[in-house]
C-alpha cells in the first residue's frame, strides 16, 4: 500500500478564473495520486520517479471561485490525507473571488528545520509553526492568500545533529567514501533528507497544505556564498565533491521547489517536465538539465511571474543568473534583466501593486551599501592588483555580494522601479521583498526633486523565519544606519571611485530581530504592512524552550498608502 512521504503542498491557485490549483506530494512508492473535494472538484496524476523517489504534481480543476473547500488525498484509491489519527480540521483549498482585487501576501526567508516536538529549540519558536498553530486553533482567523519563501528553505551547509548522523550512516551504507564535508550534503539523496526533516515538521506540513506558496532559492539552498565571484566558482569546480553537490542541489530544487511555482499552462509547455513524465524514471533527464544549468546559467530561467488579481509578483533569481566576470559583473544576465523589465511594464494599467521578490535586499544600510560597492571596485582593479586580491578575500569573509556589489545591476533595478512608479499607469505601491540578512526593516527611497515616483516605493526585508543572528551582527546592522556609518561609507565610496547613486534612502522601520514574518494586506489601491514575531510563551525573550505555548506577537501594523 502506497504512503505519503511528504506533502500535500498546495502550490498554485489560479487567480484569473478561480477554478484550478496544483498540489505537490512525495510518496513512498509508485502510485496514482488523486485529490478530491466534496463539491466534485479534483484531479489525479501518476507519480514520476527521480533517483528512487516518487513525486506527483496534481492539477486540480472544477473549483468554484470565492469558496473554501476541504480536500482529501488518495493514493491508489486509499485515503492518505488527512492523516487518520489527526485531531485537526481537514486541509482546505481556498479560491479567490473573480475578478479579484485584494490579496494578503506573507513573506520571509531563512528557515532552519525546527526540532522535533518536545525538544528544546535554541533559536526560539519557528514563526511558520506558530502561524500554523494559530490557524489550526481558529480556522476563521485571517490566513495569507500566498506565502512567499524568499530563500534558504533548506541549509545544505549547516545541517542539524540528526542530519549529520543520518549522513554518516548513509555514506557508510553506500560505501562511496564521499569526500564531501561530513556536516554538509553531497548529492541528491542527501538533499532529500533535508526536505524530509524540514517539510516533515507537522506544523509546517499543515500550513503548506492549506496556504499556497511561491519559492526561490538563495545561497544556503546550495552553499554559503554560492556564485559570489568567478574566482569562487573556479575554486569550487576544482573541489572533488562540488560537482555532485551542485547537480544534486539543482535537481532537488527543480523537484521540490521550482516545479510548484509554475501554473498548469506553464507546466504544459515545460519541455523538461514533459520529458520527465514521459520517461517514467526522469533521473537522467533531470540530471542532464541540471548539468546544462550549471554549465550555462543563461540557458535556464528560474525567475517567474505570478499575478494575484491586481497584485503582480516578479520572483527574481539572484543566484544562478549572475554574470561574474569582474569587469562585467551583473546580478542578472542580460536576458534575465530584460525579462524583469518587460514583466514590470506589461499591462501596468491592470496592476495596483507591483512586488519584486529577491532573496537579497536592494536597499541595505548605507555603510553596507558603500562597502559592497567599494569592494567591487577593488576587485575589478580600480586600485591595483594588491587591492584586488584583498577585495576578493574580503568579499568571501564578509558576505559582500548583495545588489550594491553589482553596481550596474543596482542602478538598473533602481531605474526600473523609478520608471514604473513614474509611468502613466503607475501602481499604488512598488515593493521590493527580501530576506537573507537575519533581521527585518523597512527602507524608503527618495529621488531628487521632480523625479520622485507617484507610486509609494519600499524595501521590505524580513528574515529569519527560524534562525539566529550573532550579537555582533545585530550591533553592526544597527550601526550601519547611523550617521557616522554613512560618513564612513562615503569615504569608502571615494576611495573606490564610485559613482554616487541616483537615489538616497532612509530606514523608516526597524531593525527588528527574532523569528518573524511580514504580511502585506493589499485591498484595491491601499496597502498595510504587519510584522509579527514568534514568542515563546509569555516571555518573548526566552530561549531553549519547546514549541508549546508559542504565539505570534505584533510588532508593527502600518498603513502604507492614503486610506489604508
Amino acid at each position: 500500500m502506497a504512503g505519503l512521504r511528504l506533502g500535500p503542498l498546495l502550490r498554485y491557485v489560479d487567480w484569473d478564473s478561480g477554478t484550478s490549483a496544483t498540489v505537490w506530494v512525495e510518496t513512498d512508492t509508485a502510485c496514482t495520486v488523486e485529490l478530491r473535494c466534496p463539491d466534485g472538484a479534483g484531479g489525479s496524476a501518476p507519480t514520476f520517479r527521480v533517483a528512487g523517489h516518487h513525486y506527483a504534481l496534481v492539477v486540480v480543476t472544477g473549483l468554484t471561485p470565492g469558496t473554501t473547500v476541504p480536500y482529501e488525498v488518495l493514493l491508489d484509491g486509499e485515503r492518505a490525507w488527512p492523516l487518520a489519527d489527526s485531531p485537526l480540521p481537514p486541509s482546505t483549498l481556498r479560491t479567490p473571488s473573480v475578478p479579484a482585487t485584494d490579496a494578503v501576501v506573507a513573506f520571509g526567508s531563512c528557515r532552519w528545520a525546527a526540532p522535533a516536538a518536545g525538544r528544546s529549540d535554541p533559536v526560539g519558536p519557528d514563526v511558520l509553526d506558530t502561524l500554523s498553530a494559530r490557524l489550526a486553533a481558529d480556522p476563521e482567523a485571517e490566513r495569507p492568500d500566498v506565502l512567499l519563501l524568499l530563500g534558504d528553505q533548506v541549509y545544505a551547509d549547516e545541517t542539524s545533529a540528526a542530519t549529520r548522523a543520518w549522513i554518516a550512516r548513509h555514506r557508510r551504507a553506500a560505501g562511496t567514501g564521499s569526500a564531501a564535508p561530513p556536516d554538509q550534503v553531497a548529492d541528491y539523496e542527501e538533499y532529500t533528507r533535508l526536505y524530509d526533516e524540514s517539510w516533515g515538521d507537522p506544523g509546517l506540513r499543515r500550513l503548506l497544505a492549506t496556504v499556497p506558496s511561491c519559492m526561490v532559492f538563495d545561497d544556503h539552498d546550495v552553499i554559503d556564498d554560492w556564485n559570489t565571484s568567478a574566482a569562487w566558482v573556479a575554486e569550487m569546480r576544482a573541489t572533488p565533491w562540488w560537482h555532485e553537490r551542485i547537480i544534486g542541489g539543482l535537481m532537488s530544487y527543480w523537484v521540490y521547489q521550482h516545479l510548484g511555482n509554475l501554473s498548469p499552462a506553464e507546466l504544459a509547455e515545460d519541455e523538461v517536465y514533459a520529458a520527465v513524465l514521459a520517461a517514467g524514471d526522469g533521473t537522467a533527464v533531470l540530471r542532464a538539465f541540471a548539468e546544462r544549468a550549471e554549465a550555462d546559467p543563461a540557458a535556464v530561467r528560474w525567475s517567474y511571474r505570478r499575478d494575484f488579481g491586481r497584485t503582480r509578483l516578479l520572483m527574481v533569481d539572484t543566484r544562478a543568473a549572475r554574470v561574474l566576470e569582474e569587469r562585467d559583473r551583473a546580478m542578472l544576465d542580460e536576458e534575465e534583466a530584460a525579462w524583469l523589465r518587460t514583466q514590470a511594464f506589461d499591462d501596468l494599467g491592470s496592476v495596483d501593486h507591483l512586488l519584486v521578490g529577491t532573496s537579497l535586499p536592494w536597499l541595505l544600510p548605507p555603510m553596507v551599501h558603500f562597502a559592497e560597492g567599494w569592494h567591487a571596485a577593488l576587485c575589478r582593479g580600480e586600485r591595483g592588483p594588491r587591492w584586488a586580491r584583498f577585495g576578493e578575500w574580503l568579499r568571501r569573509r564578509a558576505d559582500l555580494e548583495h545588489w550594491p556589489a553589482f553596481p550596474d545591476s543596482f542602478a538598473r533595478l533602481t531605474d526600473t522601479v523609478a520608471e514604473v512608479g513614474r509611468s502613466d499607469h503607475a501602481p499604488a505601491t512598488v515593493c521590493v521583498l527580501s530576506g537573507d540578512v537575519h533581521h527585518a526593516y523597512v527602507a524608503e527611497p527618495v529621488w531628487p526633486a521632480g523625479e520622485q515616483p507617484r507610486s509609494r516605493v519600499f524595501q521590505f526585508t524580513c528574515s529569519p523565519l527560524h534562525n539566529s543572528v550573532p550579537a555582533t551582527m545585530r550591533a553592526g546592522f544597527r550601526l550601519g544606519w547611523s550617521r557616522p556609518a554613512k560618513l564612513f561609507g562615503h569615504l569608502l565610496a571615494r576611495h573606490g571611485r564610485l559613482v554616487r547613486p541616483t537615489v538616497r534612502w532612509e530606514r523608516t522601520g526597524g531593525p527588528w530581530f527574532g523569528n518573524q514574518l511580514m504580511t502585506l494586506t493589499l485591498r484595491g489601491r491601499t496597502a498595510r504592512l504587519r510584522l509579527e514575531k514568534a514568542s515563546a510563551g509569555a516571555n518573548p525573550e526566552r530561549r531553549g524552550t519547546d514549541r508549546s505555548g508559542a504565539r505570534l506577537t505584533g510588532v508593527l501594523d502600518r498603513g502604507l498608502t492614503d486610506g489604508s
